[in-house]
């Protein structure tokens, strides 16, 4: 898997590829992080990537040029066929299923925009999906693509220490995530002391998974009931389910 990231500031990448459990994937070069400055592309004394606005107002727009010959040499190099991401608020907003999707792709190119925008010409004629992280609005480009780098290797194989850690995830199943526990057994506060749910250390199994379900639902509830209108739409919620929602008073 291969990501090629076309970005004004490389260097904001070069920490996040050496830190964390992910490490090993860029590392190993099981995923393929690539960084194409973008000014390296432009052409002028100024290594010009903007310019003002056609029809006047604040702000500058990335040029095509410089983006279209980054574009080229990054296909040039990496010699296999790749979807063209642009991260925008107007795009698809980024989720578990499609860290999953395309977990089992070949990658893709990044592109990280600045400044007020893109000229549309260039996404128009080259841009295949745009993404968002969500619906408020950032600086550029590189934190999104951050994260979609992050949850797409962590589904990786053999990147996570336990394979099962991602099936547990938020999202995962259409809910989000139960509460964790570990040591203290009894954690001693001035408020008073706190211990773990008993049922985490009865050893009995089923009850275990039974409450860390009833959990999932609960705090799905109340936080984001309209995960529990998709589950409920797609069959996911078992009668079990159903009778534990009735009985919350949300």
């Amino acid at each position: 898997m291969r990501f090629d990231v076309i970005t004004l500031f490389p260097d904001l990448f070069e920490p996040f590829l050496q830190q964390g459990v992910t490490r090993r994937a860029y590392a190993s070069g099981q995923v393929d992080v690539r960084l194409w400055p973008l000014r390296e592309h432009a052409e002028d004394n100024y290594r010009r990537v903007d310019d003002r606005p056609y029809g006047g107002g604040p702000g500058m727009v990335m040029l095509v040029e410089p983006l279209e010959r980054a574009l080229a040499a990054v296909r040039a190099d990496r010699g296999l066929a790749g979807p063209v991401i642009h991260f925008s608020p107007t795009g698809r907003l980024m989720d578990q299923a499609l860290m999953r999707e395309m977990a089992s792709g070949e990658g893709a190119i990044l592109l990280c925009g600045r400044y007020e925008g893109i000229d549309q010409r260039f996404l128009d004629r080259h841009v295949d999906l745009e993404l968002s992280l969500g619906d408020f609005v950032l600086s550029g480009g590189e934190l999104p693509a951050l994260a979609l780098l992050d949850g797409v290797t962590r589904l990786q194989p053999g990147v996570l220490h336990d394979a099962r850690s991602h099936e547990q995830d938020s999202f995962e199943d259409g809910l989000l995530d139960c509460p964790h526990y570990s040591r203290p057994e009894v954690l001693h506060t001035e408020a008073g002391d706190l211990p773990v749910p008993a049922v985490l250390l009865s050893g009995h199994h089923a009850q275990i998974e039974r409450w860390r379900r009833e959990r999932s639902l609960e705090l799905t509830a109340r936080r984001r009931p309209d995960l529990i209108l998709a589950a409920r739409a797609r069959g996911a919620l078992s009668a079990a389910d159903e009778r534990f929602l009735a009985s919350l008073v949300v």
